[in-house]
């Protein structure tokens, strides 16, 4: 083993915190974009379709506030990419002079966004859709045979930012003349994304179209006889057993299977301030396998595994917490994005929020609401007057204090409609504001 390559796995596997340097040599076969190789410290905290009943959308704040919502791709933290919010390690209010330095704190991401990606393009409106497939009757596989089936449907993507910087992902082959499927958030800041085939050919990805809200891509590769997973039609079931396929920490584990159950369904996580419902499964995710397939036991993909939890407290592991995309979510947005480029028809205030902590109210007396960390410039509420440091206290008349209280509220008026806005603001004063919804895909 030559000195460069014994560096390089000494780091990989824990031995230090330094960064990866630019010269260190690509190990043979990592099918890595040029001669630098990802990061050897992958990671970095960061945190549907239909509109949800309001009472279920609101459980998605009780996992927010206890947990840290983490992006399963690798190199997040030297992509300089944290763009889902997230929750500091708590602090005494008393330790601030007034509220808005304590949110400053406790949300230091939340004002940050997905990168832009920056690939080639592909045609959009090829007319190709999502094909899904009913769950067989009988002829169920062992996990074995599911990962004979399985593994060449699934790539390992590496996608660079031009500068260095490195994201390390999985996807998800959907048709045999090359198109993808994955996680947007593996194409962060990507000026090049290589797909590497299970038989180590090497292709070069253009973009269909990349949804943020979704954090669903679709990239295209100019291959043809590639095989392509099946998608099932049939919902899953808590206890049902599942797989998982990816390329977790980055080329050295390329291909790892983990396996395990359905843990609970209809899991409602806010995401990039949009609502998201996703499948909760204890099958090990860890950075690397974003945008790979969740399978079940006929060797069909249920979802995409895109996250899982770290506590918000010791900034440590939640094991056996992980979440998937459900493929309803995955064949409406990956139509969408082939016929457009892009999903629209979803309405987004143009607003960053988060719940704000009981004790933090009764310190600094302030009411119980949503506090904006963030505003989006070019949205209606920018040019209203909404400004980071507000408290919106409710919405058209209805108090909310949760995130999904408000998505839902937004989802019900779709783009164009207006909402009423009761907002406290620093110093005690009242506003009332009335704000356009925009489409998301015109802010995001």
């Amino acid at each position: 083993m030559d000195e460069d390559r014994a560096r390089f796995l000494a780091e990989w596997y824990g031995a230090g915190e330094a960064e990866t340097s630019a010269e260190q040599a690509d190990p043979a076969g990592t099918g890595c974009i040029s001669s630098q190789i990802p990061p050897s410290r992958p990671g970095g905290s960061l945190a549907g379709d239909a509109p949800r009943k309001r009472r279920a959308a609101v459980r998605a704040a009780g996992i927010c506030f206890l947990a840290v919502l983490v992006i399963a791709a690798s190199a997040l933290l030297f992509s300089g990419g944290s763009y889902v919010p997230h929750v500091s390690s708590p602090d005494e209010p008393e330790q601030y002079a007034d509220y808005r330095e304590y949110f400053e704190h406790y949300y230091e991401n939340a004002a940050s966004s997905a990168g832009e990606i920056k690939l080639p393009e592909a045609e959009t409106g090829t007319g190709v859709t999502l094909t899904l497939t009913p769950r067989p009757e009988s002829g169920g596989l062992d996990l074995a045979g599911v990962y004979e089936r399985c593994s060449r449907s699934v790539v390992a993507i590496t996608s660079s930012a031009g500068d260095g910087r490195y994201i390390w992902g999985s996807g998800i082959i959907m048709t045999a003349d090359g198109y993808i499927l994955t996680n947007a958030h593996v194409l962060e800041n990507s000026v090049e994304s290589t797909v590497t085939l299970w038989d180590d050919r090497e292709y070069e990805a253009r973009l269909v179209g990349a949804d943020s809200a979704s954090d669903l891509a679709v990239i295209k590769i100019n291959a043809v006889g590639l095989p392509a997973a099946e998608f099932c039609a049939d919902a899953v079931s808590v206890g049902e057993a599942v797989a998982a396929i990816g390329n977790p920490l980055g080329p050295e584990l390329r291909g790892t299977m983990t396996d395990g159950i359905i843990s609970a369904l209809s899991r409602d996580i806010s995401y990039t301030n949009h609502p998201m419902t996703l499948i909760q499964t204890n099958v090990a995710i860890n950075e690397g396998n974003s945008g790979g397939p969740l399978l079940n036991m006929y060797g069909q993909v249920v979802g995409m595994t895109s996250m899982k939890l770290v506590s918000a407290y010791a900034r440590s592991s939640i094991d056996g917490i992980g979440f998937a995309i459900p493929v309803e979510t995955m064949k409406s947005v990956a139509d969408a994005l082939i016929a457009e480029g892009r999903v629209s028809g979803r309405a987004a205030l143009g607003v960053t929020v988060g719940p704000i902590p009981a004790d933090a109210a009764e310190y600094f007396d302030i009411p119980d609401g949503l506090y904006v960390s963030a505003v989006t410039p070019g949205s209606d509420a920018a040019e209203k007057g909404v400004v980071p440091g507000d408290i919106i206290v409710s919405v058209d008349g209805e108090h909310v204090s949760e995130i999904g209280e408000l998505s839902a509220i937004i989802s019900d008026k779709g783009p164009g409609g207006t909402v009423s806005l009761d907002i406290y603001r620093y110093g005690g004063e009242d506003v009332y504001l009335d704000v356009e919804l925009m489409d998301s895909a015109e802010l995001y």
